[in-house]
């Protein structure tokens, strides 16, 4: 249950705290690398400089059909974001392929990338629910083109496997990325969730009124899984070794005589094509940036359930971090949970501590820092209420001094926690105002039975603040709202 709030807080459109602004952000970023450059962030779908925010709600019900999903966009600017400059796109919008149907999904994982290497960025929707013939759940995948006015649903792309096969869930994971040299724009890769296997697009760009802009699948991705066999769960991208290229992480669990355990698979982007490099104790969740600011991105990893086997793996969760080097991310890794020296909160069965990461400079100085989620943490004795963790990035690495931790029982922070609000389910640091700072989403899924929120959290000189927070649904940007699981994803 939310508090009510005042009209003029709901269609607030600050996102960030007023201050000396910068030409552009920091080079310590976040999330999926795009354009011609591996640290370039690519959320700007309007080409005009500040990025967008893309949300998922794939519960929405579109057309009458329940669960069929929907995503919406909000366009940055000098105030950031608001609850007037957005979009909202399904597939009942027209030119998006295909018709909402129930339990689609549309919208239950997203990404962005420049594929058609035009200067726009492009919304890429995942629909892992989709039917295709007989097969259930075979799932696709449906790619917006920005331009100057943003995103529209005209000549939209539609993608699936040659071999579509029921449940393979086709587009439950995504990213986006500059991994090599063959092509202008941007390569996407599309998870299978039944599968290590990641198929990757390449667009060849065309005249975008003759005809569809065609694709191919150029490489179908899988490593030697070594000592574990790896259920494939996500996908995030960094240049960790510096070269100019994005490098390709793939997130998992275990499965087999030791199920359970966090697994990644790591790829490295050369000029000819993305290299199958090693395993990674670590994951399913991954996010990525430059933590310590020597210019090599860093990899971090949550796994949110983790097994307590009595030694450095407790219950209710574990954040890794791997800081990038010449050779990819390092073979050390260090450890966090909620039992870490200066780290508030204390690690308890189920907290989920990790469930998402984002990892950008949220003050400015240089070092990116790391925003973790734990939608299974109790607030009192309200279970499953929902927190969300900043941990700050040094010239060190990351450290526990300054740490903070919120959730909806905090000050300035609306709402109140309520059991299976799950707060903090989907956590993003991003800059639509473009000061060099970046603020907090931070979602809950389960907020009001279902129809799920998403928190505004400002950043100034001293980092995150929850002074001024506010709260936006779907109905909030004009969307269906019911049971619509608004936050379920939002784009890194």
């Amino acid at each position: 249950m939310r508090k009510n709030r005042s009209a003029a807080i709901a269609a607030a459109s600050f996102l960030l705290m007023t201050g000396a602004g910068i030409a552009a952000a920091p080079s310590a970023f976040a999330g999926t690398p795009g354009g011609t450059h591996a640290d370039d962030r690519n959320s700007d779908f309007n080409g005009d400089g500040y990025e967008d925010v893309l949300v998922g709600a794939p519960g929405a019900t579109v057309s009458g059909e329940k669960g069929a999903g929907l995503v919406t966009v909000q366009y940055g600017s000098s105030r950031g974001i608001g609850t007037s400059d957005v979009a909202r796109f399904s597939q009942s919008t027209a030119g998006v392929a295909g018709a909402a149907e129930a339990g689609d999904g549309f919208g239950k994982a997203v990404a962005t990338g420049d594929l058609d290497g035009d200067g726009y960025d492009d919304a890429v929707v995942g629909i892992p629910g989709e039917d295709l013939a007989d097969k259930a759940d075979a799932g696709g995948v449906a790619i917006l083109w920005g331009s100057k006015n943003g995103l529209s649903g005209a000549d939209s792309d539609w993608l699936q496997t040659q071999e579509p096969t029921a449940g393979a869930q086709f587009g439950v994971g995504l990213a986006a990325a500059h991994f090599t040299g063959k092509t202008p724009g941007d390569e996407l890769g599309v998870l299978d969730r039944d599968s290590l296997e990641l198929f990757v697009y390449t667009p060849v760009p065309q005249a975008r009124g003759a005809a569809p802009l065609k694709h191919q699948a150029t490489q179908r991705l899988a490593g030697d899984v070594g000592i574990q066999s790896i259920l494939s769960k996500s996908l995030t991208t960094g240049d960790y070794d510096d070269n100019g290229y994005a490098d390709l992480v793939v997130g998992g669990v275990t499965v087999g005589d030791e199920p359970g355990n966090g697994w990644s698979t790591y790829f490295s982007g050369h000029e000819d094509g993305l290299k199958y490099e090693r395993d990674l104790r670590g994951g399913p969740v991954a996010a990525s940036g430059d933590i310590n600011h020597d210019g090599y991105d860093d990899l971090v990893t949550g796994e949110p359930n983790s097994p307590d086997d009595g030694g450095e793996f407790k219950t209710g969760g574990v954040v890794g971090v791997r800081y990038g080097g010449a050779g990819g991310p390092s073979e050390d890794v260090g450890w966090w949970t909620q039992d870490t020296d200066g780290v508030p909160g204390t690690a308890e069965q189920g907290d989920g501590w990790g469930s998402d990461l984002s990892v950008a400079d949220t003050d400015g100085d240089g070092y990116a820092d790391v925003a973790i989620g734990a939608p299974g943490e109790d607030i009192g004795t309200v279970a499953d209420a929902g927190a969300v963790w900043v941990l700050r990035g040094s010239g060190s690495g990351l450290t526990s001094k300054g740490a903070k931790s919120w959730d909806q029982d905090s000050a300035d922070i609306p709402g109140v926690p309520e059991k299976g609000d799950k707060w903090g389910a989907q956590v993003r640091l991003t800059d639509p105002n473009r000061d060099g700072r970046f603020g907090l989403l931070a979602s809950a899924p389960g907020e009001n039975a279902g129809d799920g929120f998403v928190w505004v959290l400002s950043a100034g000189s001293g980092g995150i603040t929850s002074s001024g927070a506010w709260s936006y649904g779907a109905q909030t940007l004009g969307a269906p709202g019911t049971a619509a699981a608004f936050g379920a994803a939002i784009d890194e």
